[in-house]
Parts: structure tokens; sequence; C-alpha cells
């Protein structure tokens, strides 16, 4: 059964392999114009910030240089039930360097289309033992996110040897432009 995380909270991953899985609905009708949603992932060294340009792995950079992480493509659109994209991590080939992975959500132009995570809604993130296929972890975010155009998540980060998953649930309103500022 899977653990239910809130805001904050940690858990252990005990499986080398998994998947993660995001999902949300968006509002169509509220700007005029179709959302899209962009999953990114910041892999990231000890002192947080990213290993290589190379380990920033998006729609156009679909899999880190070790092969650790992997994104199965962009959702343009965030139509139907379930992950509307999702990441393969296998924490076996992860470089050593590597502290943390950092799953950032994105809108796509959100600026120029007035678009907000205030405008979008049922989003999560959840963990899926890759072999199994059984969900292990989810983190349904329920904050009001009224001026942000990109939220983080969640992150993986490696403490005594042992990988764990924060459910993290942070917004920034300058879009993806933020994070990269950020953790470049």
């Amino acid at each position: 059964m899977a653990i239910n995380l809130q805001k904050g909270q940690r858990q252990n991953i005990n499986a080398p392999k998994f998947i993660i899985g995001l999902g949300w609905d968006t509002n169509a009708n509220s700007t005029g114009t179709d959302f899209d949603l962009d999953a990114s992932i910041f892999i990231l060294n000890e002192n947080k910030k990213l290993v290589a340009d190379e380990y920033f792995v998006f729609y156009n950079n679909l899999k880190s240089p070790d092969g650790s992480v992997e994104h199965t493509g962009d959702n343009r659109t965030g139509d139907g039930d379930g992950d509307d994209e999702q990441i393969i991590i296998d924490l076996s080939k992860v470089n050593a360097q590597v502290g943390e992975i950092c799953i950032v959500v994105t809108i796509h132009d959100a600026e120029t289309r007035r678009q907000n995570f205030g405008q979008v809604r049922n989003s999560f993130i959840r963990v899926i033992e890759a072999g199994s296929n059984t969900e292990l972890l989810k983190y349904e975010l329920e904050e009001d996110f009224s001026i942000e155009t990109a939220v983080e998540f969640g992150r993986i980060y490696k403490r005594e040897d042992v990988w764990k998953f924060e459910a993290v649930g942070m917004g920034m309103k300058g879009g993806l432009e933020d994070y990269i500022n950020r953790y470049s």
C-alpha cells in the first residue's frame, strides 16, 4: 500500500529503480488558451548546483549523461487520468557527485498566456517501483499557488548512503528561469 505524504514529509526509497509519475488537471477555460505543463529534473551536487549543464533533464534533453534519469517525453495537454509525465530513475547509475534530484513542474509560456498554478488542480507526484508497478509514495499538492508559474513537487536526496524522497510543494513566480538561476 502506498504511503501518502504531506508537505515536508520524507520517506526512504528502498527500490533501486523507480518511476516518478506527475499528474495535474487544468482549468482550460480560465485564460482562453491551452496549458502546457512541463516536468524538469535538476540533478545537483552537494552544493545544490547542477553537476553539469547536461544534468538538467527536460523535454529537450531526455536523459542524464550517467543514464540515471530519463524523461519519457513531453505531454502538451495533460488530458486524461493518471500520470501526465513520467521520469525513470535508476539509483544504481547515479554519478558519485550527485547528492540530490529535484523535480520541478513549470507552465510553458505562462506569462504570455496569463497562467499560473492557481488554475491547476489535482496535482500530484508519486513514486512507482519499476519492476512491479506498485505505487510506493504519493504526495498530492493542496496549496493554492495563485501567482506561481513553477512548483518544485519533490526531491530525492542521499543522506548517509540512504536515498530519501521529500514532498516539497514550493512554488516560484518567475517560472523555469527562477529554478535555472537557483541551481546553475
